[in-house]
């Protein structure tokens, strides 16, 4: 690493994070990829926030925008044929988009790292898990070889990979794939960032090693005070390590709350559509509820709520108006705090 990128990040004194601020806030962010049949906007002013210790997770269909959103916070979008046409992603309080190459090359993996959803795509299958962990030292903090494997082997303990000494020098193909999503985990922890954006974590996994990484996740980011984005399009993932939750569908934020509330009290009928298609033991026998439809073609998002086709509470105004995203209140007028939902009918969903 160079001088430049070693010194270029300097976290702004008044949004620094230590006073309980957000690590990052996404504000109306908009990201549009310039095809041959048109301009998909794939996200659409999205605003999230996340603190330190605390997970958000961004939940949504195949092609809402979740992964996006990511890339482009970790600024790993391809440019062109992807373009931020407007919008701020501001880490400590210094917006990442006005930053340089190198000064956002300084932050990926110190300060935000990512979890990716295919580990074994993501992992070099020609070198060994310990050459590839280590790279992280020797690159970062000019660790020797010698070092750099010790701190490779720490890592696999610390994310508790059996017989670590004995494995380090294996090759991805070797570890099951609980095991390789472990080595990303640890890859992502190698520079103790502050902040880690985990995608689809447990896609491809079997139920019991998907509670494994999650609880794994959630006790290291307890031990790290680190704030978490969690993506993903399974509720049943979250609902015992996330904070609050951003529901989001043909690249907006159709609703947020937290976590507990969401799961009682839903306030948009995608929320509702996405919790009443979860398995559930006493419905046992009876055909499982799925949302009528298919997600939008971007290229061709519908008027309105883009939601309203497959909406059964959709109405005139929402094949014409465009729903703003706002705060939910209780039948008194009561403010629901973290909550909002870009709905027409919230009420009717939220109190029905």
């Amino acid at each position: 690493m160079t001088t430049t990128e070693q010194t270029a990040f300097v976290p702004s004194p008044r949004e620094d994070g230590a006073d309980g601020g957000p690590l990052l806030e996404v504000r109306d962010l908009h990201v549009e990829f310039h095809t041959r049949d048109g301009i998909v906007r794939a996200v659409n002013g999205v605003n999230y926030s996340v603190s330190a210790g605390e997970t958000l997770a961004v939940l949504g269909e195949s092609g809402s925008g979740k992964s996006v959103t990511a890339q482009a916070i970790m600024g790993i979008l391809d440019m062109p044929p992807a373009k931020i046409p407007q919008g701020e992603i501001r880490f400590r309080g210094q917006d990442m988009l006005k930053m340089s190459a190198d000064e956002r090359r300084a932050l990926r993996g110190a300060k935000i790292a990512m979890i990716f959803q295919d580990a074994l795509s993501s992992l070099n299958p020609v070198l060994t898990v310990g050459y590839q962990l280590g790279e992280m030292f020797r690159v970062h903090q000019g660790l020797s070889k010698k070092e750099a494997r010790a701190k490779s082997i720490e890592l696999m303990d610390r994310v508790k990979i059996p017989a670590a000494a004995a494995r380090v020098d294996d090759y991805p193909h070797q570890f099951s794939g609980g095991m390789r999503q472990r080595i990303m985990i640890a890859m992502a922890l190698a520079l103790e960032p502050d902040l880690i954006i985990a995608d689809e974590p447990t896609t491809a996994l079997d139920v019991t090693v998907q509670a494994q990484v999650m609880d794994l996740l959630a006790e290291l980011q307890r031990e790290y005070n680190m704030g978490l984005i969690l993506i993903t399009h399974d509720l049943g993932v979250v609902a015992d390590v996330a904070d609050k939750i951003a529901v989001m569908y043909a690249g907006r934020i159709v609703e947020q709350a937290p976590v507990h509330e969401l799961y009682k009290r839903p306030a948009h009928p995608y929320t509702r559509g996405l919790l009443d298609s979860i398995p559930r033991l006493d419905q046992k026998g009876q055909e499982l509820y799925a949302i009528q439809g298919l997600p939008p073609n971007l290229l061709r998002v519908p008027s309105g709520c883009a939601f309203n086709p497959r909406c059964p509470k959709a109405q005139d105004i929402c094949r014409t108006d465009v729903p703003a995203l706002v705060g939910v209140t209780e039948q008194d007028g009561t403010g629901l705090e973290g909550r909002r939902s870009a709905c027409h009918f919230w009420k009717e969903t939220l109190h029905g």
